[in-house]
């Protein structure tokens, strides 16, 4: 394992991303992203990712530096093309232009269509919660093979497909971001396991490509393949197909089809609703509802096992605080898949040597 702070830390990633072909602001967006997932607690949306987005940066099946093109803007709706460029700046990018929108017109539909991996979906979220609206996104992916069975089957149809709600922070709540992949862990969470060589700790998230359960995460990375589980059985299998046709199908940048689940890239569309809850007058303020809500939900007795009750985003906002002191945790595969492609593309050794410890 190696332990690495997370600002050496951004400071390398930075590096590996321009060597992959990308402007300095472009690699500091990418990196910034991808340690705050790490600092989160979300090592599945972390610096692993880096070397694939280089092997597709350098493969020609993403775009560095490419921007967001408008196709439709008619009133609250906006349809945006991400010309697969990096999700890390094309995300910013459309949740500023839907704030303007919100701002203008009280509302705003956003669909965005071929974008490369957005990575840690509550990202977005935030921005929009920081400028004090609510956002609603529903996730799809397709460019690689699917990952995920639906429900009372074993082979996969389909990607993890994430959902994610932010609720902007009152005097007393902090903002609320619920972000969650539409299956039972995420696939990047199963790519940790295998990494760290470790064995998935619930026993009900892979099925092996024989149709039994198994703990095994290697299932998801070799031939035959196995599949992720939905999480809540038909609840969320109903889930990630509505988010494919949310996100994919209504702003036209495809659905899971067989023909749209080859290559070796990852290709999301997102469609997002973000909300003035003002605009409703209503005559109830919302923030005294929702600090009214959280206040009478954590008062609850804490169940065995956990010292307190907590809502979406606390468990976050905590790690960030752990591991902004103590370092970033990194797997030795991990490292060695980061040194490897970092190397190649003209890095050396002695720029990973120099962060550890």
């Amino acid at each position: 394992m190696i332990n690495v702070g997370h600002e050496k830390l951004t400071n390398l990633v930075t590096k590996m991303i321009q060597s992959a072909g990308s402007e300095r602001a472009e690699a500091v967006a990418v990196a910034e992203n991808l340690v705050e997932a790490n600092l989160m607690g979300h090592d599945s949306h972390g610096v692993g990712l880096a070397p694939r987005y280089m092997l597709h940066a350098v493969t020609g099946t993403m775009a560095p530096g490419a921007k967001a093109s408008l196709i439709t803007d008619n009133g609250v709706y906006l349809l945006l093309d991400g010309n697969m460029g990096y999700g890390q700046t094309i995300g910013r990018e459309a949740m500023e232009i839907a704030i303007n929108k919100v701002k203008k017109n009280g509302a705003a539909i956003v669909g965005l269509r071929n974008v490369h991996h957005l990575g840690r979906i509550g990202a977005w979220g935030e921005i929009c919660a920081k400028a004090g609206f609510i956002s609603i996104h529903y996730v799809n992916a397709t460019g690689h093979k699917p990952y995920v069975a639906p429900y009372g089957g074993y082979e996969a149809r389909y990607s993890t497909n994430p959902y994610c709600t932010a609720l902007p922070a009152t005097e007393k709540t902090p903002m609320m971001v619920l972000d969650m992949a539409t299956s039972r862990v995420a696939q990047g969470k199963v790519r940790v396991a295998h990494y760290a060589e470790k064995q998935m700790p619930m026993p009900d998230a892979l099925v092996g490509p024989n149709g039994k359960l198994t703990t095994d995460p290697g299932v998801v990375f070799r031939e035959p393949m196995g599949a992720l589980l939905a999480f809540g059985e038909h609840k969320g299998s109903g889930m990630a197909i509505l988010c494919d046709l949310l996100a994919g199908g209504l702003p036209g940048g495809g659905t899971a089809r067989p023909e749209l689940n080859t290559g070796d890239t990852i290709r999301n569309n997102m469609l997002t609703i973000v909300i003035d809850p003002a605009q409703f007058n209503s005559g109830v303020p919302f923030a005294d509802e929702f600090d009214s809500l959280v206040a009478y939900v954590k008062s609850g007795q804490p169940a065995e096992g956990h010292d307190k009750i907590r809502v979406a985003g606390e468990p976050e906002q905590e790690t960030m605080g752990k591991r902004r002191a103590s370092g970033i945790v990194i797997d030795d595969n991990t490292w060695a898949e980061m040194i490897k492609l970092g190397c190649e593309s003209g890095m050396t050794q002695a720029d990973f040597d120099g962060v550890v410890g």
